[in-house]
Parts: C-alpha cells; structure tokens; sequence
C-alpha cells in the first residue's frame, strides 16, 4: 500500500473533453470535491468550464487542446513530486492527455483501464471516421497511432482493458493479435486482473460506465458491467500494489431526467484506493 505524507490535493479537470452534454464537467468537479471532504483532502481545479461544441472529434480535439495542455503540464509536475496522484476528469478523453505522461515517466507501469469500451479506434478505422467520439480513440492517440498533439509514449503492451465489453471490430482484432490485453468479466476476475498485472506497479483509469448500466449516472449505460461489489474487491486487491495514482472519468452529476447524483456507494467502492493514494 502507498504511504504518503504531505497535503493531499485532487486535481479537478473542468474544460472540455469531447463533451457532448454538460452534466460529466460538472461531475468532476462535485466528486472531486466530495472526495476531497471525505478524505481530508484539498481541491487543484485546471482548465475552465465552457459550452459544449458541436462536431467531430478534430473540432472536438482542437477546442479542447488549450486546456488538456495544463492538464498534462498539472499532471507532470505532481508525478515528479514522487507521490501518487487523483484527478477526475469529465469524459475520458482526456486520458489523451494524461496517459502518456504516466507512460513516459513510469514505462513499466500497469495502466488498469476500467472501462465499458475499448477506446483504441483511430480516425482510419473503417465506420468510424471524422463524426467518430473523440473518447473511443484515447489509447490510440496516447500510443501514437494518431496524431494528438499531447504525446504519444503510451505503450499498448502497458494496457490491460478491466470490464470492457462494448468493443468494436478494431479494437477486437487488437485484442486477438495480443496487442492490447483484456481482462473480462467473469469468474475469478480479480485472480486474474493481477495475473495479468504481475509485478509492476499501476495506474487506475476508472471511466464509470464500467459499472452495471442504472447503478451510475454516465453517457453510456452497457448491460453485463461490474457490480459496486465486484469494483470493490478489485479495489482492494490493487490497493496492496503500488499505486502510482487514479483518474476518475464519465461521472455525470445528475441523470438525464435532473436526479441528482449520489456519490456514496462508488466511494465506498474505491476507498481501498483512495486511502492508498493518500
């Protein structure tokens, strides 16, 4: 487990990531801030909230590039401290900014994406052109196969997909050749979450729609996903390897209907994480 002293800050990502709704900016910054209570921590907001744009996800990408850079930047200097970090982030595109720092100042890190998708397309991928998510191309983009402007040191091999299973025809054929590595629900999951892990350390990406469709509020709801129970027991088994941080992504702060949101069951999920970070 992570032991560190010092303050403890949660970086608050609150620009524009390929948006396509408000509610997830807004997300990242109330469980950020909730975390922060809970765990006696303090709050670091980058980037500015703004309307959402309208288009693909070049027009999406370059919108957003100004303050995805300060998130990079944020994130470089807090790994360079030597402690473990936590940021949350609205949509998961924005790991095209924060992966491959990960990747390039700890290359022989585990990063565990928890996700419902595989987000390994590329804008050359057959039915998934300039109107494609700019979210379904994060690993891509963090590894280099696209141009993203914010780095390109991730290295697939370092990837292990957690709970995918809305996967496109790309991103399985990635998956068969052994290019990228998929951990799937089942049966001894946790056993075999770390089998694939091994010795290394890790780095947490945990989009929400991994969980079970309706347990969440999250752009995209996908039936079969991961119980609060099931995150849970993996969280407490990775809490006992180093952990070199967490980011937190696709957390919207009502339903589509105006519900509001609440936090408790998912920190109570990954509390053996947050104290590991803290």
């Amino acid at each position: 487990m992570v032991v560190t002293t010092g303050e403890w800050n949660v970086t608050i990502y609150a620009g524009r990531a390929g948006d396509r709704n408000p509610r997830a900016m807004q997300g990242a910054v109330s469980l950020g801030a909730e975390i922060a209570r809970r765990y006696s921590g303090s709050t670091y907001l980058v980037g500015t909230a703004a309307p959402i744009v309208n288009g693909g996800w070049a027009l999406q990408l370059r919108e957003a590039m100004p303050d995805l850079r300060l998130l990079a930047d944020d994130l470089e200097k807090r790994l360079d401290s030597g402690n473990p970090v936590i940021t949350l982030v609205g949509r998961c595109a924005a790991g095209i900014a924060t992966l491959p720092v990960v990747a390039k100042r700890h290359p022989d890190t585990a990063i565990v994406y928890f996700d419902a998708h595989g987000d390994c397309n590329t804008p050359k991928d057959k039915d998934f052109l300039d109107s494609a998510y700019l979210g379904g191309m994060v690993l891509s983009g963090a590894a280099g196969e696209w141009y993203t402007g914010l780095g390109m040191d991730l290295d697939l091999s370092q990837v292990i997909l957690a709970g995918s299973r809305d996967l496109d025809p790309p991103e399985r054929e990635k998956i068969a050749t052994g290019r990228i590595r998929l951990v799937e629900m089942g049966p001894c999951f946790v056993d075999r979450l770390l089998a694939a892990i091994g010795e290394r350390s890790v780095y947490i990406h945990l989009d929400c729609d991994v969980l079970e469709a309706g347990l969440v509020p999250t752009e995209y709801q996908v039936p079969n996903g991961l119980s609060y129970g099931a995150l849970e027991e993996a969280c407490t088994a990775l809490s006992k390897l180093t952990v070199i941080g967490l980011e937190i992504a696709e957390y919207e702060w009502t339903w589509p209907d105006g519900r509001p949101a609440n936090p408790d069951r998912l920190i109570s999920a990954i509390d053996s994480i947050l104290k590991a970070i803290r």
